[in-house]
């Protein structure tokens, strides 16, 4: 009896041992749950702070990225913009190359055509001084000439004689002016043998003066007729003096005068023209 009180009294210790020890280790399980628990929130706490501070230097990186593209940007646009200023620069160098290149072949040209004018210069000076006596002499003949040709527009043509000899001695006319003046003057006596003309002027026979009507055909013949058409007559060049003529050429000394005068139609007249002489 006293041994089954004390197997009873050990199992009833063990039992409630094994209870004291699972409440132990219950203890020890919830302490130790507990403070790994708190041992647990000091890292999360702190991966918190660590994240939060990664995502605030990762939005400075990112901002200091876009700061950076944006200068990357600006510096790329600058460089498109100097590579565009260069081949502009580039282009404008060859075009001026080739500009340089035509003005040293016109700059050539000129330089040659400066030193073919000094020649001339040099040339002009010396045809100058060969050329003056030469339109002196010139002007002597058509003078010569003048006074021995038939005698018509004498004031005229004396003049335009006397023109040219004062012309000679003015300086504010170039020797290729006066040579000029003095060709057009030989040119006007040319002309004169090859056209018809009529005008009215003092007709010098003898002592007395008429006006009269001139009719002048080339230098075939020179005529007149009083203005009643009641006399007529031709010069002699060979006596070198007026005479009269028939009155068979009335008509047509009249109706050349008006033909000169652009009147009537150019027509067929008949006045008398001096034979032809043989050349001595």
């Amino acid at each position: 009896m006293g041994n089954r009180l004390l197997r009873e009294g050990k199992y009833w210790m063990l039992k409630n041992l094994s209870g004291v020890r699972s409440a132990i280790g219950g203890l020890r399980l919830s302490g130790g749950l507990l403070c790994g628990l708190c041992w647990l929130g000091v890292p999360l706490l702190a991966g918190a702070a660590s994240v939060g501070e990664a995502i605030g230097q990762e939005a400075k990186a990112n901002g200091a990225s876009a700061s950076s593209q944006k200068k990357i940007d600006k510096l790329s646009d600058q460089t498109e913009d100097l590579a565009a200023d260069y081949r502009a620069a580039l282009q404008s160098t060859r075009s001026l190359e080739i500009y340089n290149r035509q003005l040293e072949s016109l700059i050539s040209s000129q330089e040659k055509e400066v030193e073919s004018l000094k020649n001339q210069i040099d040339r002009v000076t010396e045809v100058g001084r060969e050329i003056m006596p030469l339109m002196l002499r010139m002007i002597d003949s058509l003078e010569k000439f003048v006074e021995l040709d038939v005698p018509f527009l004498e004031e005229e043509r004396n003049n335009r004689v006397q023109q040219l000899r004062d012309m000679m001695d003015r300086a504010d006319v170039t020797i290729s002016e006066k040579y000029r003046r003095l060709l057009e003057s030989y040119q006007i006596e040319y002309d004169y043998g090859r056209n018809i003309e009529a005008y009215s002027g003092e007709l010098k026979d003898g002592g007395a003066k008429r006006t009269v009507d001139f009719l002048r055909i080339g230098r075939m013949a020179y005529l007149y007729q009083t203005f009643d058409g009641q006399e007529s007559g031709a010069w002699d060049q060979k006596a070198r003096k007026w005479v009269k003529i028939g009155d068979e050429y009335r008509t047509s000394v009249a109706e050349g005068i008006r033909m000169a005068r652009k009147q009537v139609a150019p027509n067929l007249i008949r006045v008398p023209i001096p034979a032809a002489e043989a050349v001595q």
